[in-house]
Parts: C-alpha cells; structure tokens; sequence
C-alpha cells in the first residue's frame, strides 16, 4: 500500500489500518491544531527529521504504561524520602519542550523542530497539551511533555538535568492521571527505561479500544 500524501488544505488522514509495516502512515499536511487533534484521537503522531516532509505514524503494536500501574523502584522510593520533590505541571511549558529538544540533539538528535515547537505551544495554549516539571530541593531535576486528549495522555519527550528527574516527572504525572481516571500513557515506542517504569507492549486492537474509552468523555461533550 503506497504512502498517502495528505492535502495541506484537507484537514484528513487515510485508515490507520492501512500504515506500513513500520508504521508510517501519510506524508505532508500540516501541523494545525485541528490536524493534530485528529491524529492523536486516531493514534496518530507526527515524527520527522529537520528537512523532511511531515511524517505521520500509527505502528501497529503500541506501548503504553496505564497510570495505575506506574512502578516506582525501591531505589527510588528511597530517593523520594532523601529529597525535598516537588512537580508542577503546566508551569513551563515552552522551556520545558526546549530542554526535551536540546537534550536529544545533544545526545542523539531530535526530531523536536522549531517547527514542532510552535506547533505543540499551539496545542497547549488550546488546551489539548500538558508539561510536567520536577525540582529536586528546589532545583530543576527535569521534565516531559505530551498531548492530552480525553482520559488519555500522548508521551512526546522526557529530560533530566539531575538524576531520577524525569522519573520523578513521570511518577507524579502518572499519580494525577490516576487519580482523574485517565485510562493510559501512550508512549508510543518501547525504550527499556519506560519498561521498568511499568510500560507494556500491547496490540493495535487493544491500543484502540483503550483510546475508544478514553475518548469517550470528549465525545460526550461535543
């Protein structure tokens, strides 16, 4: 099935059961809030290098963490104790994405553009996005940031200025969305570090019908 190319001017996507074996989907579009809002409610993402088309994905096995299963470390809960934490969420937002992008450029190259980042401030400012900042006995340790929709939370990208930063992010983050019901943390590709945080492998069918679920509230409120 060849990749479809999508109409800057035609807010769509082809059936996501359509995307190649490696998970790409369509090229080209845009990044508007509207044509965000519609991928991410398809469990779709954009993912693309500086010079590149926009590339749009839907891999057919997804990983996920759901909040309630978060797994914090008996290391970590011993950290936890030692240290004065404390998380904001929403207090940064724009920083918080740039540090997500300088920390991969850094280490392993970034598809976090200055394309990307208006786009996503775009997508905060509407509503549909949320960061989360740790500090550790008062210092900035790290952070994440990520598309919300619905009862369900889109990962993007994670820093740690200090060790067990993001963690500590991702910790409290995944106690909120626990706590308001919220039904997954999609993060899109498996890395062993989200594993041992609780992350799971799980198939198209299932990712979908979680997301049904977690949409839900939205569609009742349109």
């Amino acid at each position: 099935m060849p990749v479809y190319k999508l109409d800057e001017n035609e807010i769509f996507f082809p059936n996501p059961c359509l995307a190649e074996e490696n998970g790409l989907l369509a090229v080209g579009g845009d990044l508007s809030v509207d044509r965000l809002v519609l991928a991410y409610r398809n469990g779709i993402f954009p993912w693309y290098n500086e010079g590149d088309p926009i590339m749009w994905w839907c891999p057919k096995e997804r990983f996920i963490i759901r909040p309630e299963n978060i797994h914090i470390s008996h290391s970590m809960k011993k950290f936890i104790r030692k240290h004065e934490i404390s998380v904001f969420f929403n207090r940064h937002f724009s920083e918080t994405m740039h540090r997500c992008r300088e920390k991969r450029e850094f280490e392993v190259g970034t598809w976090i553009t200055d394309d990307m980042e208006r786009a996503y401030k775009r997508l905060f400012d509407s509503g549909f996005a949320l960061s989360a900042e740790a500090y550790f006995d008062g210092r900035l340790a790290g952070g994440l940031y990520g598309v919300c929709l619905g009862k369900c939370f889109f990962g993007e990208s994670m820093f740690s200025e200090m060790e067990n930063g993001s963690k500590a992010a991702l910790i409290s983050l995944a106690q909120l969305l626990e706590e308001n019901d919220f039904v997954m943390i999609d993060c899109q590709f498996h890395t062993d570090h989200l594993e041992s945080m609780g992350g799971v492998t799980i198939s198209y069918d299932e990712y979908m019908k979680l997301l049904e679920k977690g949409l839900e509230v939205t569609k009742k409120g349109t």
